[in-house]
């Protein structure tokens, strides 16, 4: 694909204890922004929370972690009469930044699909919009991922695939995502991918892996592949950001 992508395992505004400190996540995504569009010179960042029902206190708290630092707007495709100018392409690439909150990723790549917002994220990619995403929001843009959206952690081989191979977000913070993870990918369930902590971001820019931030000092990234019928984890640089 064409354009740039970050995917956090964990953190970010979603994960604060206080939303009206800025997250380093959240300071690092808006730099990514060249040209900001929106009024005042600020980066025009859209909020899409499909993954949670389109919950009003996750839509609150992004508005309450970006005010002042950019011109918020949320698409709730579960109130489809609430998109902003009644447009959702338009409004999609009129943004610097689609912000993907946590939830089900199943779910979530249903909907998106029945809109067609999955081609338009596409389109918007290519046009210079940078996509971000948590959790479920991490998830979505590989070809598969390990996610809870069934119950137990299993495997869910039908992402996006804006991304290559697949991803595990929360890979320290969840007791049974890495255990899980490691052995989809052992017994080819899943193929390889990637796997972040909270608190750490992978950096994509037309389908290549750029780098790997985090904001905690002892948080990690891993590359995870099979090899002989097992995963085996292969760490990843992180750079700490201030």
């Amino acid at each position: 694909m064409t354009g740039t992508i970050l995917t956090m395992g964990g953190g970010g505004f979603s994960m604060a204890d206080d939303r009206s400190v800025p997250a380093p996540l959240d300071d690092f995504l808006l730099s990514l922004v060249e040209s900001p569009r929106g009024a005042g010179g600020l980066p025009r960042v859209c909020f899409v929370g499909t993954a949670s029902g389109d919950a009003a206190g996750y839509a609150e708290g992004f508005e309450t972690a970006f005010r002042g630092r950019a011109e918020t707007s949320v698409l709730p495709l579960f109130y489809y009469d609430q998109i902003p100018g009644g447009d959702l392409r338009a409004h999609v690439l009129a943004q610097d930044v689609v912000y993907v909150g946590g939830g089900s990723t199943a779910n979530l790549l249903a909907l998106w699909r029945l809109h067609g917002l999955d081609e338009v994220l596409r389109e918007a990619a290519a046009a210079g919009t940078v996509l971000a995403g948590i959790s479920a929001g991490m998830n979505c843009w590989y070809e598969g991922s390990v996610t809870d959206s069934y119950g137990p952690l299993a495997a869910l081989p039908d992402g996006l695939g804006l991304l290559p191979g697949s991803a595990c977000p929360h890979y320290d913070g969840e007791a049974e995502r890495r255990p899980t993870y490691l052995d989809l990918v052992g017994t080819g369930a899943l193929p390889a991918g990637y796997a972040a902590h909270d608190g750490v971001a992978l950096l994509w820019r037309d389908g290549e892996l750029v780098e790997a931030v985090s904001e905690r000092p002892d948080a990690r990234a891993f590359r995870v592949r099979r090899e002989g019928g097992v995963a085996v984890e292969e760490p990843l640089e992180v750079r700490l950001l201030p």
